[in-house]
Order: structure tokens, then C-alpha cells, then sequence
């Protein structure tokens, strides 16, 4: 295994120090996930990308096996209003998600003859593609190298090699330089790391209740090694919910998902008491292209 040094890369870290033992813990413990075998093909590890941000592999998984039993091709789904897609989206959160996975499959489509990318800047192109979800399509679906960083990655490195408990709230230069300073040169290994590294963080490196007993790395982990010194940058965003404007765009979208026919104004306004931030969470779903206003009071899920 042929491994790049960079300045960036600290002085105690060995790279192929962490990448034997992490790649075999990986192949001995790694989740048997749908978009994770050979059937699943890049449509697959596109749309597990798209659903699986910010959200658990617990919720994305009766809605992914669902997604790809309707549409299993990109052409299937660019065929479907933009709304089809935002009422399949379900309960997974943050459906602009859904919108942009649809743009994705219409531009596959016009642009591509239906086959997903396997050029990361024709990826990277895409609608709603942006670094991380280019990198895991390309190495998760290709066997390609690039550096993943996903929020499970970012803490890996976080601990295993700068010794902090948690990375920045946003990915910075410093943290892209550790990651391809840290990356094997062979590509099939190189791909087989970035998912072993985000398997690693999700289910061991966690960011909370770590299990070091169980890590592979434990005896090399920086941050373990320095006694585990407590967070002490900039506070964690928290992922409040209730009361939200975000709650009330969900249960807006909820009404619309299962009628079959446009809704009432007077409908929409049942869901939720006060009118400030009901019309306010009405206004940004259609500000978001998520829901399309009609002639009479009247809404429904977007057909253009």
C-alpha cells in the first residue's frame, strides 16, 4: 500500500497505521446496508447520499427501499412531477433534499443518457451535488479516490489525528488538507477507507458515549492519548425541533403529501395556531419551490 505524506499530515501520524486496522475492522463489522451492494449500482449510492444527510440509517431505509422500487433508474424519476417526489420524500426531513435529488435525476437524464456520472466534476455539475456528495458518489459507487467528509469522518480525524473532540461546526482548509494527506494513493483502497472511516465514526467513534474499547485505533487516537480533553471551541449547533418553523413546514407539506386533489387555505391553517409563523412557514415552502400556490386560496405539491 502506497501511502502520499503532506506537510499537513501531523508528525506522530502514520497513515497506513490507521488504514490496516480500521479497513479490517471494517470488513468484519461493517452494516450489510442496501446501497452498499453490488446491485445498488451509482443510482443507488446517489440516492442513500441524498437521503442519509442529517438523517439515521434507521429512517432512511423502509423510504429508500420504497424510492428505488418506484424509480430505479434516474429517467424514472426525472418522468415524475417534482412534487412525486417531495410526497415519497415522507417524513425524512429537510425535503429540499427531495427537490434537488429530482433536478439531479432530470439533469442525469437529459445529460447523460440516464447513467450517473462516473467524472466527479460532471458529478460535482449535477443540481443539488455539492463536494461531499460528488466525493461519496465517486468513491463509494466507482472505487474512486477522493477525500469523504462526512460528519462521522470529520470527527474521526478530529480525534484520531488532531487530538480535539469534535471538528469545526463547518469543514475547513485545514481539515480537506488532513483528509487527502491521510488518503491511500491505490484507489480501490482508497475508497474502501473513506467508507470504513465513516463506518468507524457512526458506529464507535460516535459523538457521544464513545466505545474506545471497541475502536480499532484506540492505542493511536490522539485525542484519546491526551486524556480526552473536553471541547472547548466554538459551542455545538443543536438540532432543536419543536416549535420550529421547520415543525411547521412539516406538518404544511404533511396535509399536502396525502391529499390527492390541491388544499384549502383553511386546511392548511388547522395544522398550526399561530398565524404569524404558519403564514411565514407557508411563504418559505413556497419561496423553496416545495409547494405551489393556485387561483382561490388553494395549494398543492409543485407539478413543473
Amino acid at each position: 500500500m502506497t501511502v502520499t505524506h503532506d506537510s499537513q499530515t501531523p508528525d506522530a501520524l502514520d497513515p497506513e497505521a490507521l488504514h490496516v486496522p480500521v479497513i479490517a475492522w471494517f470488513d468484519r463489522h461493517a452494516r450489510d446496508l442496501p446501497w452498499r451492494r453490488p446491485e445498488a449500482g451509482a443510482w443507488g449510492v446517489m440516492v442513500s447520499e441524498f437521503m442519509l444527510q442529517q438523517t439515521p440509517v434507521s429512517r432512511v431505509l423502509p423510504v429508500y427501499e420504497e424510492w428505488l422500487a418506484r424509480w430505479p433508474r434516474p429517467a424514472d424519476l426525472a418522468a415524475e412531477a417534482p412534487g412525486e417526489a417531495v410526497r415519497a420524500w415522507g417524513r425524512l426531513g429537510y425535503p429540499r433534499r427531495a427537490l434537488r435529488l429530482h433536478g439531479a435525476a432530470r439533469a442525469i437524464a437529459e445529460r447523460h443518457g440516464g447513467e450517473v456520472p462516473r467524472v466527479h466534476a460532471q458529478l460535482l455539475a449535477l443540481p443539488g451535488i455539492g463536494e461531499y456528495t460528488a466525493a461519496a458518489v465517486a468513491s463509494f459507487a466507482y472505487g474512486q479516490r477522493h477525500a469523504v467528509l462526512d460528519t462521522n469522518v470529520r470527527r474521526v480525524f478530529a480525534r484520531a489525528a488532531t487530538g480535539i473532540q469534535y471538528p469545526p461546526n463547518a469543514t475547513t482548509a485545514a481539515e480537506r488538507r488532513l483528509a487527502r494527506a491521510l488518503l491511500p494513493d491505490e484507489e480501490s483502497t482508497a475508497a474502501r477507507w473513506a467508507a470504513a472511516s465513516m463506518e468507524l465514526g457512526a458506529l464507535v467513534c460516535t459523538a457521544r458515549n464513545e466505545d474506545c474499547g471497541r475502536c480499532p485505533i484506540a492505542a493511536r487516537c490522539a485525542w484519546r492519548l491526551a486524556g480526552k480533553p473536553a471541547h472547548d471551541g466554538p459551542a455545538r449547533r443543536g438540532q432543536t425541533y419543536a416549535g420550529t418553523d421547520r415543525q411547521v413546514r412539516g406538518r404544511l407539506l404533511a396535509v399536502l403529501r396525502e391529499a390527492a386533489t390541491p388544499v384549502s387555505q383553511s386546511a392548511l391553517d388547522a395544522v398550526w395556531d399561530e398565524p404569524v409563523q404558519r403564514a411565514r412557514a407557508l411563504d418559505g415552502l413556497v419561496a423553496d419551490g416545495l409547494v405551489e400556490p393556485l387561483d382561490g386560496g388553494l395549494y398543492r405539491l409543485p407539478l413543473g
